[in-house]
């Protein structure tokens, strides 16, 4: 399948800047988290020590997006819907129904919920072009975190890029066919669905909606069952534009209120911290399952776990969290 790419940046800069994608995906600086947090018209993480020792050198911040129409994310103008129906190989869990003019709703948390409850979610980022370095022993997969959340028994959410379900199937069909996990659709490309972003490409409209297929498509590829109908931009970065773009994927838009900063952090203790500071009840927290760029996070799971079973919260994947 041929996509239509606008390049942003010079080859160069180009490169450097997918070296950082993480950074745009949740995993920056506690600066950075304030940024999306605004952009999102939600609530960002705690403003505090960065926890990732790139974040000085990570792009700027895209250009703010208009706020969502469709409630904010918080589902409760929105409403609550079941879809899709049988035969689309994703399973039928609560979604946000369409806001005004059918643009895609976007959730962030459940605000309205009392209960200690929680959505751990993973990032699995890999860009189309990010192939070479793989073959040369990157590694974009964890899957001791995986193992750890298996253990644990904590229930989360895996965003996962057609790309990265490719070049790990055997860990996608794994992931996607054990009920303690859901796979929810981060791009196939996981290129830019608005720009700026980070100095990702950007895709037009018509590339953007077939690239949400592709990776479905990956999905089933690799025998993944437990998919899910919920879609995270690459970056976070979107507009009415990208909201309107995902409008016939019968998605919904899935972003965050907590960032881990997790992405190029060294220490799993300040990665802890920033996750334990913004928790709340009802939240979704970001996180990545990609070992090169985001090495201590199963150390992080593994001190963020118990220590929010210790103050009453219980794990729930993020299509529990939504119907609350």
């Amino acid at each position: 399948m041929t996509f239509s790419v606008r390049r942003v940046a010079a080859a160069a800069a180009l490169t450097a800047a997918l070296g950082t994608v993480l950074t745009g995906c949740g995993g920056g600086s506690a600066a950075g988290s304030a940024a999306l947090g605004s952009r999102h018209g939600g609530t960002a993480g705690p403003a505090g020590p960065a926890a990732s020792a790139s974040a000085s050198a990570s792009p700027t911040a895209p250009a703010a997006a208009s706020p969502s129409p469709s409630g904010g994310g918080s589902g409760a103008g929105a409403g609550l819907a079941v879809r899709p129906g049988s035969g689309t190989g994703r399973l039928s869990v609560p979604t946000l129904a369409p806001g005004p003019g059918g643009l895609t709703s976007v959730f962030e948390r459940a605000r309205n919920s009392t209960d200690k409850v929680v959505a751990l979610t993973f990032d699995a980022d890999m860009t189309a072009d990010q192939g070479p370095r793989a073959a040369g022993g990157e590694r974009f997969d964890n899957p001791q975190l995986i193992a750890t959340l298996r253990r644990l028994k904590v229930p989360s959410t895996v965003f996962m890029t057609g790309r990265w379900a490719e070049e790990y199937p055997d860990q996608a069909g794994s992931i996607g066919t054990d009920p303690m996990f859901e796979i929810a659709n981060h791009s196939y490309s996981h290129y830019a669905f608005k720009e700026p972003c980070y100095g990702l490409p950007a895709l037009d409209a018509a590339a953007a909606r077939a690239d949400v297929d592709r990776a479905f498509e990956a999905f089933r590829k690799a025998g993944a069952r437990e998919v899910v109908p919920y879609f995270r931009f690459p970056g976070g970065c979107y507009d009415d534009d990208a909201l309107r773009a995902l409008s016939t994927a019968n998605v919904t838009a899935v972003q965050w209120d907590v960032v881990s900063g997790d992405a190029f952090a060294k220490d799993p203790d300040a990665v802890a911290q920033e996750v334990l500071d913004g928790v709340k009840p009802g939240s979704v927290v970001v996180m990545h399952c990609t070992r090169s760029a985001a090495p201590v996070t199963e150390t992080a799971v593994r001190r963020i776990v118990p220590e929010l079973r210790r103050r009453g919260y219980r794990f729930v994947k993020v299509s529990e969290l939504m119907g609350k």
